[in-house]
């Protein structure tokens, strides 16, 4: 910094020449990269304001005091076109004006400086005054960065506390998503929004299992634990089962399976069945009954607990003891395999629990996406829950999908697949299976109208015969790996009258929230077509229109503009405005050609596999999503060569064309990001939302996560700005009055007033997690627990095998 009363010439001289490096630089990218901008239709601001600043670099470097005259047109012009490019938005106003504010501070000390030299007055009162008020500018930006920025600020007024019926007080979760219908709601309330403040880890257990893949591909820990009596049962990312104590977490048994696969070593959850407990029948009329079973004299497997494995088995373990079942399936296992054919490793996968229908189990699973057309069938199966054997099939490529499977024959093959987890109504015995779509994904001109029919759908099955009740499709010719990606949570749905209604809901990685009758499967919310563009693909099978549930909130999957880029600096914001006009983008429905285009959200979503919580007395449901676009392109095989993508973790993005064996293409896509490694819309890039059922209005959305354990080129920032980060990881709703959410990329467990939105606890936690989060009250002690299973964040190296409880002092 020059010395603005007495410093010498070569000083000055060599502050105006940094000063005007930095301007020259900035001024040539601004008027290149904007050039380009404009030839794609983009905005002039950038050449405008790389002129302004190229003229003063020039003056700089001949020690003008026009130079800072020149800088501050540019600034303040920035400023104005900032503001009217996005309002008063934080995150993209910040990203606009910083930089030049910055600029302009260094500019207006040196000015003083600038005119002693030219015999001028030195305005240096002026030009400190400003300077004051830009670094008190700055630092309330800098302030600004570390709170949060809802998109959907609270404006009502907070809900009171429901105290819990004791007759009602949750005892187990011994499903999945809680209850047999998702509900992720713990009916608790020793913990709540008003002493959260107080939890505090109680037990911490280390499974032993630690999601490294030898492959590095895919190994990740996203379990929710299940709890019955005294006793938590987990599973690992290699299928291992181990039995906790509720109150001490010391191991009490644990059965090794050790599973495993090329890639996707992962284990969602377990379920669960008492054979002693009474069989509950439905209650709707015209409903199948539940079959009774019996265990065979001397089997002691009467609590048993049952896993799909990564290598396709399904496993009964007695919960009592650890001990394989032997009388279920052979010693304790069913090949899941069976009637598929051919069939490799990692072809086809189970990663998602089991469902318990019943006394039936229910089984989909995983056929990886984009790897050829020539793909294992998405058959849905029923096991009887004690013997293992075969109760149904439902195979979504046969026109009669029940019919008995000969000996000689093989499911049809690369069909739609629910690889999901899936929900259970005791009362219709009915299964709901969130489907995905036919082999390949991005390609569809093989497609039958079988594919078409069940391709990502709600899809509602007798549990007792496999037979179909109904089917409702959200996507058409799905060909941006769209699938249903969640448990499909069962509500009552607020009616006008003050009624509820049996109800399916569902969120889709395309940003949609689908509300259907559960006994017929309509929409119960508006849902309209809209008209979508085709693009040039021979053959390919366009639908002239796609279903957007306008009736219900539509979650981080708005259509992009052009002031929608982001970039932590203007420089990669203009990279991303480059990117993002130079590529063809018709908004949700984007179909994928040979140029490049864009979808957004891209394939992970929108919302994705960790599914909603609810608040039934409140009739909210909990969404978190993650925003993260996807350009791809389709390029004539015959100009490409290569092997096929193994149906990992990256799906084959950023690693050039790869051939969709099969098809006359292959396909190059990446995750649309700034070269910075960050997302190219403007933040956040994941949030939390609050859904009032009664009104089908969002009441809060806040975004989740921060950049303290990652950053641009994998580099931790250790900055706690809740810029809002991708989430991959469900929620827990509390009758307490909180959610909690730990799928985030930094490494914390948070819980968020429900009734709000505002943080009002988090814990650190060793790594990142994946898992969702569930309660318990001890039977021992009467005390309430948080559980989590933290074995690494999606974006992270760092990886763990942590199972903590937290819970309050008393």
């Amino acid at each position: 910094m020059p010395q603005t009363n007495a410093g010498s010439a070569k000083g000055l001289g060599l502050w105006c020449f940094l000063l005007g490096i930095i301007l020259l630089a900035t001024g040539l990218y601004f008027i290149i990269g904007g050039g380009k901008l404009i030839s794609f239709g983009g905005s002039w601001y950038f050449v405008l304001a790389g002129l302004v600043t190229l003229a003063s670099a020039v003056q700089f470097f001949r020690r003008k005091s026009s130079a800072v005259t020149l800088f501050a047109v540019a600034a303040v012009g920035t400023a104005i076109w900032a503001l009217a490019d996005v309002g008063l938005d934080f995150w993209p106003l910040v990203s606009r004006v910083v930089f030049f504010a910055g600029m302009l501070l260094l500019a207006l000390i040196t000015l003083p400086a600038l005119r002693k030299r030219e015999g001028k007055t030195t305005l240096a009162k002026p030009a400190y005054g400003f300077s004051a008020v830009l670094v008190v500018g700055l630092l309330a930006t800098f302030w600004g960065m570390f709170q949060p920025h809802p998109t959907v600020p609270f404006a009502g007024q907070e809900l009171p506390l429901v105290p819990v019926d004791k007759s009602k007080q949750q005892k187990d979760w011994d499903n999945y998503g809680n209850t047999a219908g998702g509900s992720r709601f713990v009916a608790l309330d020793q913990i709540t929004r008003d002493n959260v403040k107080d939890l505090k880890p109680v037990w911490t257990f280390h499974t032993g299992d630690t999601p490294i893949s030898p492959t590095g591909n895919g190994a990740e820990d996203q379990q929710t634990p299940l709890q019955v009596g005294d006793r938590i049962f987990l599973c690992t990312p290699h299928n291992n089962i181990i039995a906790v104590d509720v109150d001490s977490g010391k191991q009490l048994w644990k059965t090794e399976i050790n599973a495993q696969s090329q890639v996707w070593n992962r284990c969602r959850g377990l379920a669960y069945f008492d054979a002693t407990k009474p069989l509950q029948q439905p209650t709707v009329p015209d409903s199948t009954p539940v079959p009774a079973v019996s265990l065979a004299a001397g089997d002691t497997c009467q609590r048993r607990l049952l896993m799909n494995t990564i290598d396709a088995r399904l496993v009964a373990v007695n919960a009592d003891n650890g001990e394989l079942c032997q009388n279920f399936g052979n010693k304790g296992f069913v090949d899941l395999k069976a009637g598929l054919g051919d069939a490799p490793d990692p072809q086809y996968q189970l990663t998602s629990a089991p469902t318990l229908a019943g006394t039936t189990v229910v089984v989909g699973g995983r056929v990886a996406d984009n790897v050829q057309t020539d793909m294992p069938g998405g058959v849905l199966r029923g096991f009887d829950v004690v013997t293992g054997a075969m109760r149904w099939a439902f195979d979504p490529g046969n026109p009669d999908p029940n019919a008995s499977l000969s000996s000689d024959k093989n499911y049809v093959r690369s069909t739609p697949n629910s690889w999901a987890p899936m929900s259970y109504d005791a009362a219709m015995n009915t299964v709901f299976l969130p489907m995905g779509s036919s082999s390949v994904d991005l390609w569809g001109a093989n497609r039958n109208a079988l594919d078409h029919k069940y391709g990502a759908s709600i899809l509602a099955l007798d549990a007792t015969t496999g037979k179909e009740k109904w089917v409702y499709q959200t996507v058409h010719n799905d060909l941006w790996d769209f699938d249903l990606p969640m448990q499909p949570s069962l509500i009552d749905f607020p009616q006008k009258d003050g009624t509820t209604k049996p109800a399916v809901v569902i969120g889709t990685k395309a940003g949609q929230i689908y509300v259907l009758d559960r006994l017929t499967g309509k929409p119960l919310t508006e849902v309209k077509e809209v008209p979508v563009k085709p693009g040039n693909i021979p053959n390919e099978q366009y639908t002239p229109t796609q279903p957007k549930s306008v009736g219900m909130p539509e979650i981080g999957a708005g259509t992009l503009t052009e002031s929608d880029m982001w970039g932590a600096t203007p420089f990669d914001q203009l990279a991303c405005r480059i990117g993002f006009k130079s590529m063809r983008y018709d908004g949700l429905y984007t179909v994928p050609g040979t140029d490049m285009s864009l979808s957004f959200p891209g394939s992970l979503g929108g919302m994705n596999w960790g599914s909603l919580s609810t608040d039934p007395n409140n009739h909210y449901i909990f969404a978190n999503d993650m925003r993260l676009g996807l350009w791809v392109q389709m390029i004539p095989a015959k100009t490409t060569s290569g092997p096929a993508s193994n149906g990992g973790e990256a799906v084959n993005t950023g690693m050039g064309a790869v051939p969709l064996k099969g098809t006359p293409f292959a396909v190059n896509k990446n995750r649309f990001m700034s070269p910075l490694g960050i997302p190219c819309q403007k933040p956040p890039f994941g949030t939390l939302s609050a859904i009032d059922l009664k009104t089908q209005k969002i009441v809060w959305q806040v975004p989740v996560g921060t950049v303290q354990d990652t950053g641009p080129f994998g580099i931790k920032m250790k900055a706690q700005m809740p810029v809002g980060m991708p989430t991959l990881g469900g929620t827990l709703a509390t009758q307490g009055g909180l959610v909690f959410i730990a799928g985030t990329q930094d490494y914390y467990l948070r819980a968020f007033d429900s009734s709000t939105g505002k943080e009002v606890w988090k814990a650190r936690l060793p790594v990142g997690s994946q898992g969702g989060p569930m309660s318990y009250v001890s039977p021992k002690t009467g005390k309430q627990y948080i559980l989590i299973s933290a074995g690494g964040a999606r974006q992270s190296p760092d990886r763990g095998d942590y199972v903590i409880a937290y819970g309050l002092d008393k």
